[in-house]
């Protein structure tokens, strides 16, 4: 602690230590410098400077996202802000949907498909950074109601017909609801089912419509209802659609925004993996 002018100045050194430096020969501008250094405050002041300088390189990315990996894009783009202080924005739809507004110059940064079709459509388009798609996820869908007795563990409520109204994803926007649609023509049941049919216009919507009781059970993803104690519902087969093959790709807008790059490398690590399995995914 030094005194002067009437009001005391603290130091990070001792006292003698800065009396020396008063005392010396030193360059004044150098020993002006030292003394500012060691000051408590100036400290303050650099770290406040330090913080601000990383607060004005974090960068945000506007990212598209498939409704079916609503959940899963929350808590891996948590992760990702908590582990590189940079943050993404994260919107929901149909893979359909986005793909439109996207060759309409929506300026998204990133866009995670709920299939491969839509992805490659943006890449081979030209809306898309060559060489960066890639599959992040599987995805599996399910026969699920609301009502716990209604659906069977072998699928066979939807050959018996004691239902008003079955939900699926709008099959000309939403994988998942294209997948559902395949699955109904391969088990010959489109034709009977199809009077039955409530679409929504995204896979989070359809499931909207059976969890309000507005449809008895309807195809949704894996992910909307795993790990969930309430409702009945029945793995669809694999083999009875298309894979549903979740890929994403930066788009140009996205092309030198260093966020957008680094969350597409953090989703293709250890903890964003962790993350996509535990919703089922594959």
């Amino acid at each position: 602690m030094k005194q002067g002018n009437g009001r005391q100045e603290y130091y990070f050194c001792k006292q003698e230590e800065v009396n020396k430096i008063y005392q010396s020969g030193m360059n004044p501008i150098i020993k002006i410098f030292f003394l500012f250094f060691f000051k408590k405050e100036s400290l303050a002041l650099i770290l406040g400077l330090v913080m601000m300088a990383a607060q004005a390189r974090a960068e945000n990315a506007s990212v598209a996202v498939a409704a079916n990996f609503t959940q899963p894009a929350k808590e891996i783009a948590a992760a990702f802000a908590a582990k590189t202080g940079d943050s993404v924005s994260l919107s929901f739809g149909a893979s359909g949907q986005f793909l439109a507004q996207i060759e309409n110059g929506a300026p998204y940064d990133v866009f995670l498909s709920a299939d491969a079709d839509n992805a490659i459509k943006a890449e081979q388009g030209g809306l898309a950074v060559r060489g960066m798609r890639f599959t992040y996820a599987t995805g599996h869908l399910v026969l699920w109601s609301a009502n716990p007795g209604l659906v069977d563990p072998q699928g066979r409520v939807l050959g018996r017909g004691i239902f008003a109204h079955v939900a699926i994803a709008d099959p000309a926007l939403a994988p998942y609801g294209l997948a559902a649609e395949q699955y109904l023509k391969s088990a010959g049941l489109w034709r009977t089912i199809f009077p039955k049919l409530v679409m929504g216009k995204s896979i989070a919507q359809t499931y909207g419509f059976v969890k309000s009781g507005n449809a008895d059970l309807g195809f949704v993803a894996l992910s909307e209802v795993i790990g969930k104690a309430d409702g009945s519902e029945w793995l669809v087969p694999d083999a009875s659609h298309a894979p549903i093959t979740q890929q994403a790709v930066i788009l140009n807008n996205g092309a030198n925004n260093r966020a957008a790059r680094e969350f597409i490398q953090f989703l293709k690590g250890p903890e964003a993996q962790k993350v996509i399995l535990k919703y089922g995914y594959n």
